[in-house]
């Protein structure tokens, strides 16, 4: 995180339009709304459209693992220093199946040992993607052993997708939901 307070605050549940109120429920309905959705809630439109595209990428039709996902969405976040979005993923990643350990590992990237070659390919990926928003043919490749042409786009999209979401977390300075802890890697105020 690199903001203490909120550069856009966000829109509390007693103050929500009809729009707004209407766009949350569903999320409200499965219990307290998180800071990021009250922060876009801002934006009505855009969070709206937000929403659409984030439920392909954490949904069932998306053709990666939940585990492959959380690795590539918890490698993009660290990579962009997104302290929120750390901090959502890793319970997240845990439930699907990273352990304690892979987590932390996460954030040394792919060379550190311990990773099967799928892992590798996929925070490499990561790394690429961040580095040069290309992923290399060396890469390519070494994904291509694991992974089809559809999960290999979804790769793309997962990182894509949690890149704008970093950016966006920490330019409006999205702040931490009640009960969390930054991590202290993650801690750039």
């Amino acid at each position: 995180m690199r903001l203490t307070t909120p550069r856009i605050p966000p829109v509390e549940q007693t103050a929500w339009s009809d729009e707004q109120r209407e766009i949350l429920a569903p999320i409200a309905a499965r219990g307290p709304v998180l800071n990021i959705f009250k922060t876009l809630a801002v934006h009505s439109a855009a969070l709206q459209a937000f929403l659409a595209w984030g439920s392909y990428i954490l949904g069932a039709k998306s053709t990666l693992t939940r585990r492959d996902r959380e690795l590539v969405i918890l490698r993009t976040g660290f990579l962009c220093r997104a302290g929120y979005e750390w901090t959502q993923h890793v319970p997240i990643g845990q439930r699907a199946g990273l352990t304690a350990e892979e987590v932390a590992r996460i954030k040394l990237g792919g060379n550190a040992p311990g990773w099967s070659s799928a892992d590798m390919a996929l925070l490499h990926a990561c790394d690429d993607l961040h580095r040069a928003q290309h992923i290399s043919d060396r890469t390519w490749t070494a994904l291509r052993a694991h992974l089809d042409d559809r999960q290999c786009m979804d790769v793309v999209f997962t990182v894509g997708q949690y890149t704008q979401v970093s950016m966006m977390l920490n330019s409006f300075g999205v702040q931490l939901d009640d009960g969390q802890t930054l991590d202290p890697d993650l801690d750039a105020r």
